[in-house]
């Protein structure tokens, strides 16, 4: 992100107006929080452009986010996963039942993620439904269903009505509230495959976030099969990237400060191709927690984060840092980027 202008603020009304008619939000409501959708082509692209609207102390303040059609039709060779994690995930998508979880903030790729694990293992043999708020992207030979509260479609009734429909899959856009991820593990016990997000810094804090939320762990131990916790990371500039020695304080700071002889890191130096930031594109860091009978005795104790971390560990989990070290080391992104993006999973 970077600034390209300013308006004045004798401007802001008509502006803000104007976002509210064309994402067909009630333009006289300036009281209550709104949301909506725009779609526009840009060079022959179809853009969706979701819309956040929220009363503050000084006036409205909106927040648009740009959601490019053609970025989520991707395979699950392209979300960068590292090997192993690429070998487990499709291990987890292929079960025939079970919770999988995709977790992190938003903008971290998570809907990308699951969107490219449905184009996976479609098929016209398989009925697949998605509960979504809203509805990112049409997907080809899968039942989209929209979250509309006005009408009393919850995620909680929608998932009622699609267990009448006889599933194979279910996708739920996120799990918000206690009553979804209840059915959600009732789903998973009865046969169903079910995928879906959460809001947790890493992979062990989506249970104790579930238990939290109400979830029994008598339900959520057998029905819960694996997480994914991801982040997006700015990929260096090919165009102007250049390696350097790291100093042994920039290595510490990463977790880096084993003896490596004469290791190169890189940075980008900035240049017209990405327009002096140094980046260009976005790459994925993964962890992947498998959910083992070991774990799933721990979750029935309600065990904390540190200990389901550590028995994680004991079966080969690493965490998402260990992963943006190996693309710091492969030149893929900086040790800068790497900071940034993990420091909340130390």
């Amino acid at each position: 992100m970077r600034d390209t202008g300013t308006y004045p603020m004798k401007m802001h009304p008509g502006i803000l107006s104007r976002i509210k008619i064309l994402s067909e939000m009630d333009i006289s409501e300036k009281q209550k929080p709104q949301d909506g959708r725009i779609k526009i082509k840009v060079d022959k692209k179809e853009i969706d452009i979701r819309v956040s609207c929220i009363p503050t102390l000084y006036g409205e303040k909106a927040v648009m986010r740009l959601l490019n059609r053609a970025n989520v039709r991707v395979s699950i060779d392209a979300l960068d996963f590292s090997e192993k994690n690429y070998k487990t995930f499709l291990e987890l998508i292929n079960q025939p039942y079970g919770i999988v979880l995709v977790t992190g903030p938003t903008g971290s790729g998570k809907t990308t993620t699951l969107y490219a694990a449905l184009h996976e293992i479609s098929s016209v043999e398989k009925n697949i439904i998605t509960v979504e708020d809203p509805i990112e992207y049409q997907l080809p030979i899968i039942n989209q269903m929209q979250v509309n509260p006005k009408k009393d479609v919850t995620f909680a009734n929608a998932l009622r009505a699609i267990l009448r429909q006889d599933p194979d899959i279910i996708m739920i856009g996120e799990i918000r509230d206690p009553e979804t991820a209840a059915i959600a593990a009732e789903s998973a016990l009865t046969g169903h495959l079910v995928l879906s997000t959460l809001h947790t810094n890493d992979a062990p804090s989506a249970i104790t976030r579930l238990t939290d939320m109400g979830v029994e762990p008598f339900l959520l131990a057998p029905s819960l099969i694996g997480i994914v916790a991801q982040r997006l990371m700015r990929k260096i500039c090919t165009k102007c990237k250049e390696a350097y020695t790291p100093s042994k304080n920039e290595l510490k700071a990463a977790g880096l400060d084993m003896a490596i002889e004469g290791l190169k890191l890189y940075k980008g130096m900035g240049c017209d191709d990405c327009k002096h930031t140094g980046y260009s594109g976005r790459t994925g860091i993964h962890e992947i927690m498998v959910v083992d009978e070991r774990i799933r005795e721990l979750i029935t104790q309600k065990a904390s984060v540190a200990e389901l971390r550590t028995a994680a560990a004991k079966t080969g989990y690493k965490d998402m840092r260990f992963d943006g070290i190996k693309k710091v080391i492969e030149g893929i992104t900086s040790v800068e980027e790497l900071l940034r993006v993990t420091k909340e999973t130390k």
